[in-house]
């Protein structure tokens, strides 16, 4: 008897060894099902090539609605269903064109694509000598004495010496996001934006910017970084460079879409969810590979791994496919104003929106402490499938209005080297997108995911 007593201790730690397998080996099938007969891949191929150009308003994007019913439906699931949203809604309308004008009379085009919620010109454009800047405080303080009637040229680099591709766009995105409206306010007749990417090349990348309610929209693009550089290179040749510029955008009033959803309901916790989500809408002149269909596809795949792996989650695990992320976040502030009303609670939220290369990590945001310390815990059921990075973070767009309301929200973190390469262009094709890479942040949300709902966070 007094043997038995003496090796009971024994009995926690084999549990304790018992348990760690039992994770590793369901993280470990995770990431198997997804590169041995993953689907997410061809689902992306349908998406870009069906319905490329999904930005609000559009009938692209309401196909693609459709076409993510389909899918989840397909799975099956316990529900799939839509939430009806009201979007705003923009056209390019005919193709822009920037032309750069010497002293002799002769053009030379400029790569350039309009910027979302930009003003149109006259119809036949408009001609003006430009003024090159670096921030909106320059803009500021040469006011209207320098700017009345000029066309504003923002051309500030992304920092090349920043190694996170998404820190350096949101340091240079304000010359993007508010320099038109800046600009317009002291008088510039219309805007031109060097493009935010670190590629050297004739590839513009659009992208939103935004105006007071009280301020007329001026005409606003984005250049590419080659189409940049000749234009500050005429500038420093000739101070009163002229360009010439058309755009035909319009302004309609809002227009529905709707976020599309699917459920597994929890075995446990009906009641409690958990979100795992993309958001459907692209730029009108890209298929949207990387952003953010490889989003999209990634958070439908989650699902079909559970399924799959014969899996039922505790709490419900809710894919959610949000609506005009891109120009306006609509689909979001509504998803988290009738979560606030349902029934119940969320418990955890995560999004994939930084592109289908291969992940490293996840990012994590809190009102309530350090989730990524928590979520530390579980780095070396990762590591061996190339994922070591559990940071502090936000998350991402669509899924910020939850963390406001208290829940504990994630992002998926793949490298970000080549990411602006694409982003908001022409180029962001599904050639662009490796199939295990995408494959593996498919796999690595769902293992999350079912570390979240079996242990907590």
């Amino acid at each position: 008897m007094r043997s038995v007593f003496r090796f009971a201790w024994l009995i926690p730690v084999l549990a304790t060894l018992a348990h760690a397998q039992t994770e590793k080996v369901t993280v470990d099938r995770f990431f198997a099902e997804a590169l041995a007969h993953g689907q997410a891949y061809e689902n992306l191929r349908v998406l870009t090539t069906q319905h490329p150009g999904r930005l609000a308003g559009s009938q692209s994007l309401e196909g693609a609605v459709v076409w993510a019913q389909k899918t989840l439906g397909a799975l099956p699931l316990d529900r799939v269903y839509t939430q009806d949203v009201m979007v705003p809604h923009w056209e390019r309308g005919a193709p822009e064109s920037v032309l750069l004008l010497d002293s002799a009379g002769h053009c030379q085009p400029l790569a350039a694509a309009a910027l979302g919620n930009s003003g149109a010109t006259p119809a036949d454009g408009l001609t003006a000598e430009v003024v090159e800047v670096k921030s909106l405080a320059e803009v500021r303080a040469l006011g209207r004495t320098r700017l009345a009637g000029k066309i504003v040229f923002f051309n500030r680099p992304m920092n090349p010496a920043v190694f996170r591709g998404m820190t350096a766009y949101g340091e240079a995105g304000d010359q993007r996001n508010q320099g038109p409206a800046a600009a317009a306010a002291g008088g510039a007749v219309a805007v031109l934006t060097r493009s935010l990417t670190h590629a050297l090349d004739d590839v513009p990348h659009t992208g939103n910017t935004r105006f007071p309610p009280e301020s007329a929209a001026i005409p606003a693009a984005a250049l590419s970084t080659l189409a940049a550089d000749r234009l500050a290179a005429a500038l420093a040749a000739d101070p009163h460079t002229r360009v010439h510029v058309a755009i035909h955008a319009r302004k309609l009033p809002d227009a529905p879409s709707h976020n599309v959803i699917g459920e597994i309901r929890g075995s446990e916790f009906p009641d409690q969810i958990i979100v795992v989500g993309g958001h459907l809408d692209s730029w009108d002149i890209t298929p949207g590979a990387h952003d953010d269909g490889a989003g999209v596809v990634q958070s439908i795949e989650v699902l079909r791994l559970f399924r799959a792996l014969g899996l039922k989650p505790r709490h419900t695990l809710r894919c959610v496919l949000f609506t005009n992320e891109e120009n306006g976040l609509r689909g979001a502030v509504r998803y988290a104003q009738l979560a606030r009303e349902e029934p119940g609670r969320h418990i955890f939220a995560i999004e994939s929106d930084n592109g289908g290369f291969a992940p490293n990590g996840f990012n994590f945001g809190s009102t309530q402490g350090d989730a990524h310390l928590r979520a530390a815990r579980w780095r070396g059921l990762f590591e061996p499938w190339g994922l070591w990075n559990f940071s502090k973070g936000s998350g991402g767009a669509d899924v910020g209005p939850l963390m406001l309301a208290g829940v504990t929200i994630a992002g998926l973190t793949p490298d970000s080297q080549r990411y602006f390469d694409y982003h908001h262009t022409a180029i962001d094709t599904i050639e662009k997108v490796n199939p295990r890479e995408l494959h593996l942040g498919a796999a690595a949300l769902a293992a999350l995911v079912w570390l979240v709902d079996t242990q907590g966070l």
